[in-house]
Order: structure tokens, then C-alpha cells, then sequence
């Protein structure tokens, strides 16, 4: 069974490619399981915001992590997504994704009904007791409506199977200060790809990512940078990153850009399963810019 110390580094999160007829491509999952596993990422996250969660079938989200874990299962570690609004449901979903291979699960706070603290700290209480893996907390505010505090997150923190917390507010104060509560061994990672050097800087273990799951290579040579101490070198890179971060993050949506920019390093991105719009011309335009000024393409 993996331990917090194992989840770390870069974890990028994955897309789930769709082919034109709207079926989710396993092959395709595998192919770039295969690419990430090569380029030396430390963790994988599929089944997350990144792979279209909300769009998937339960035998999907399924099929998807047995793809995934056909490649990397005994390589790196798998953290899937299993969110979901209810707690039984949550737990069902992460037993699957045991079963089909994932090493530990990451869990968002449920969405649509504002929940109060204690219905939280019950939530994910509940589910680590009933479930046969680690997991991970993930804070997404933004997504969710149900905000977490660095006190609750560390809180979090002491209960037993929970082994760390994918922090995704734009506040980085809140990161740090999660960092200073919680205990220590637990795996404290950002979830924001631009705070991906200052998280470091600041004792994050790590960063679950969805630019790493399109130029692997440069976030792994990112993290080396900067636990080696090069740290001018870490944040010249960190900017040069950021061209194609801008695009990864709210606006215009992450996923619809992480596909385009797959498809053109030549990798099954796929489609995009509907509701999500496509990118617009100039939008295309200026991931294939970014790609370029960091010389993946």
C-alpha cells in the first residue's frame, strides 16, 4: 500500500481522450499513460477535473483507471479521482477504483449543497473508514462551493488513511498555512500549476498538475531545479512554463486546451465530450505559441 512519502513530485492529471463518436479511447488512455510514465512523472491522476469526471459513466471512470493501470501499475503510484456528491457514493467509487488498480483515491468536497465544517470532517471521515486505500483530500473551492481552511485540512490530516491533501485555492496563504498545521509525513501538495515553484519553495511535497500531463518532461526537470537548491534556474523556468500555464487554468477551461495541446505534440488529446466548447482559432493559436516558447514543439 502506498504512503503519503510516495505521493509526491509531479502527478499530472490526466485527460481522458474521447474519440469523434464520443467513446471514451482506452487506447488512447494507455498511449499517454505510457508517454507520462516515460517522462519520468512521479504519480498519476486520472479520473480527475483534467479527464472530464463529471462526464464519465461509472464503467468509464472504471475502464479508464484499469487502462491507466495496465501501463503504470507497479511503476509509479495511481491516485484516482472518485468525487461525488454523496458519501456512499463516494465510497462505491473508490472501492472500484481500487479494484481496477489505483493505488490510493482523491476525493473533492461534495458540490451543489453548501455543507456545513462538520458534515465535511464526517464526509471524508466516513469514507476513509470504508474504503480499501489511502486518500487524498482535495480542496477545490471554486469548483465545489464547499471551501476547506487550513485549520480543517490539517485537521484532516489526523485522520487515519487520509495521507494528504491536493490544495487547490488561489490564496497561497492558505497553502502555507496548511503546511504549518498539519503533521508532518503527510503528502501537502498545491493543485495549481503557477504555484508549482513557490509550493516548493515553501515545503510542498509536490504538485498535481495538468500541464504535466502535457510536457511531462519540463515539470519533472522544474521540481529536480528546485529540490537541488538551482533556484535561479527553477524560476527561469517557472516562467517560460507559465506561457502554457495561462492556458491551464479557469480561463478558457484547462481541459479543452490540454487536448489541443496533446494533439499537436502528436499524442491521442482526442475530443472533448459535450458540454464543454471547443477553443477558439486564436485560442488554438496561442497554445501552439506557448508550446513552442517552451520547446516542446
Amino acid at each position: 500500500m502506498v504512503s503519503a512519502g510516495d505521493v509526491r513530485g509531479v502527478i499530472p492529471a490526466l485527460v481522458t481522450p474521447f474519440t469523434r463518436n464520443d467513446e471514451v479511447d482506452l487506447k488512447g488512455v494507455e498511449a499517454i499513460t505510457k508517454y507520462l510514465v516515460d517522462n519520468g512523472v512521479h504519480a498519476l491522476m486520472p479520473v480527475g477535473g483534467t479527464g472530464e469526471f463529471p462526464s464519465l459513466l461509472r464503467e468509464e471512470k472504471r475502464d479508464v483507471i484499469a487502462a491507466v493501470a495496465r501501463v503504470a501499475r507497479g511503476k509509479v503510484p495511481i491516485v484516482a479521482g472518485t468525487a461525488a456528491c454523496s458519501t456512499r457514493e463516494v465510497i462505491l467509487l473508490s472501492n472500484e477504483a481500487h479494484q481496477a488498480g489505483a493505488d490510493a483515491v482523491i476525493v473533492t468536497a461534495p458540490y451543489y449543497f453548501k455543507l456545513p465544517e462538520a458534515s465535511l470532517v464526517q464526509h471524508y471521515t466516513t469514507v476513509a473508514a470504508n474504503i480499501g486505500c489511502p486518500l487524498v483530500v482535495y480542496n477545490n473551492p471554486l469548483y465545489t462551493g464547499n471551501p476547506m481552511g487550513p485549520e480543517m485540512l490539517a485537521r484532516l490530516m489526523g485522520v487515519k488513511n487520509i495521507i494528504g491533501v491536493k490544495n487547490s485555492s488561489p490564496d497561497m496563504g492558505q497553502l502555507i498555512e496548511m503546511i504549518r498545521l498539519s503533521p508532518k509525513g503527510r503528502s501537502l501538495c498545491t493543485g495549481i500549476d503557477s504555484q508549482f515553484y513557490a509550493a516548493l519553495c515553501v515545503g510542498a511535497s509536490g504538485l498535481y498538475s495538468t500541464a504535466a500531463g502535457v510536457v511531462p518532461a519540463q515539470m519533472v526537470k522544474l521540481y529536480d531545479l528546485a529540490v537541488k537548491g538551482k533556484h535561479a534556474e527553477a524560476l527561469a523556468l517557472s516562467m517560460r512554463l507559465q506561457t502554457l500555464n495561462k492556458y491551464l487554468e479557469y480561463d478558457p477551461g484547462y481541459v479543452a486546451p490540454a487536448k489541443e495541446a496533446l494533439n499537436l505534440l502528436g499524442l491521442p488529446g482526442g475530443y472533448l465530450r459535450g458540454p464543454l466548447p471547443e477553443l477558439t482559432a486564436e485560442e488554438k493559436a496561442g497554445v501552439k505559441a506557448a508550446l513552442k516558447t517552451i520547446g516542446a514543439l
